[in-house]
């Protein structure tokens, strides 16, 4: 979350610290990246990337060994999980750019080295390393191994010594450093909402289709590119699943659709193979953006106010009067939408003067929607928001500390009644501890601190697309 490095007055003024803001927020998003592993690759895949997650940085064979040892603590007895499988879905985050090497494992300096560049400079990025995502050959056979019960403490402590040389064995991995591919993430997040904006737009098939285009071009596209690299007609049918069953005459009217509609998801770049095809990045967020802001819009002020805006957006600057004539609204009730949303700062004011002096009689007053600025706004007011739902979840929790502890305790005597296997009677006796009132406190608490830290979550994803 922070950086250090040399200051303004160089390697020998003071060391200065720099917050690094961007960081901070992506702990918005752990657990979406945590769902994505899972989703992806399964549970091997969603414990690597909590791991990585946790730790902001760790080598292979420290992964590979703690992944294990949580799979196996979560098998039946007898079972274990095997390293190679553990490795195996490692190799696959790393192929597919979930995973990446740290700078100092990369050979070029240290992470300090490279984080005394100023926010402006051409840092080092791990992407610009020629062994950012080259594996390592490690020595590391095995199974994972079960966590010892309470009862077994003291034989760790009389063998802790032996337990930390036997873990200290080399597995030549050392000194290799991994960490999440934050910016890969972001991409997959961006083809998804493309994908879902295509189906619900349009049908399941053509975001099979638009799918399929950025599945295989994912790898070779720039992240900051505007279009995917193009594809030919050809290229996409042979990686069409075959479940989908789609002829190419159909392949190739779909393609056609998905060129003439307005959205602009897909465009044609040529006519060699069949038609060379790419999907409009740029094109595609700045209008998910769009349809946000006019969902907001319509939200808060309603369908008329929403008309005006979709009105400017399209037609970029209008008159107070021609917004009347288009939008086919009253004049005071247009007036008044319009002021509300120039308030709001959804809609600006441009000035332009026919003479020098500004003359109001003789100054044109257009309004206009700048989208960006305004998509950047509102993602504020969404950072706000979530801080607002954290800071309420943390009240809450304060408020109701005492019979937080109080549940926590009954609880861990439960578990501790059952595993001793006491009587029902027993059990009955200690849950009746709790009143029925605080009973239905705690489960109203509980259900508004849920709400509270999923509400936090998605709040800010549909206009952070816009800043991409």
């Amino acid at each position: 979350m922070c950086v250090f490095g040399s200051g303004r007055r160089g390697p020998g003024g003071p060391t200065e610290y720099r917050c690094l803001v961007e960081r901070i927020l992506y702990t918005l998003r752990f657990p979406r990246y945590i769902y994505t592993a899972k989703s992806l690759y399964g549970d091997t895949g969603e414990l690597i990337v909590e791991e990585v997650l946790q730790r902001g940085e760790m080598t292979m064979s420290s992964v590979v060994k703690t992944v294990a040892d949580r799979l196996t603590h979560n098998m039946e007895d007898g079972r274990s999980m095997d390293y190679s499988e553990v490795i195996s879905a490692f190799s696959s985050l790393v192929d597919t750019h979930f995973l990446q090497r740290c700078l100092a494992a990369c050979g070029k300096g240290n992470a300090a080295t490279s984080s005394e560049k100023t926010p402006n400079s051409s840092a080092a990025t791990p992407e610009s390393l020629t062994d950012c995502y080259k594996l390592p050959q490690i020595n590391l056979r095995g199974r994972g191994k079960r966590r010892r019960s309470s009862g077994d403490s003291d034989v760790d402590q009389r063998g802790g010594k032996r337990a930390k040389l036997e873990n200290k064995e080399l597995c030549g991995d050392e000194g290799v450093f991994w960490q999440v591919n934050f910016e890969r993430f972001h991409l997959h997040f961006r083809d998804q909402a493309i994908i879902s904006a295509v189906a619900s737009k349009m049908d399941q098939t053509s975001s099979e289709i638009v799918r399929t285009m950025l599945r295989i071009s994912e790898m070779t596209t720039q992240p900051n590119a505007a279009y995917t690299q193009p594809l030919s007609a050809n290229e996409i049918f042979r990686a069409l699943p075959a479940s989908y069953n789609i002829s190419r005459s159909t392949l190739d009217q779909y393609l056609t659709l998905l060129v003439d509609d307005p959205m602009e998801f897909v465009g044609k770049s040529g006519d060699s193979g069949g038609g060379m095809y790419v999907v409009n990045l740029h094109k595609a967020l700045a209008n998910l953006a769009r349809a946000t802001l006019e969902s907001v819009v319509q939200e808060r002020f309603g369908s008329r106010s929403a008309r005006i805006f979709r009105l400017l957006l399209r037609k970029r600057h209008l008159e107070q009067k021609q917004v009347e004539d288009f939008a086919m609204i009253p004049a005071k009730e247009a007036k008044d939408m319009l002021y509300t949303l120039l308030s709001e700062n959804l809609v600006q004011l441009q000035e332009i003067p026919k003479t020098p002096d500004h003359a109001p009689s003789r100054t044109f007053y257009l309004y206009t929607v700048n989208q960006l600025p305004t998509a950047r706004m509102l993602l504020q007011h969404c950072y706000k928001t979530v801080g607002n739902l954290i800071e309420r979840r943390l009240f809450e929790t304060r408020e109701n500390k005492r019979h937080l502890e109080k549940s926590q305790r009954i609880e861990a005597i439960l578990a501790s009644l059952q595993v001793s296997g006491a009587e029902p009677a027993q059990l009955t006796e200690v849950e009746e501890m709790i009143t029925a009132p605080e009973r239905q406190q705690l489960e109203a608490l509980k259900h508004h601190i849920n709400k509270y830290s999923t509400s936090a979550h998605p709040t800010v994803v549909g206009l952070e697309k816009s800043r991409m």
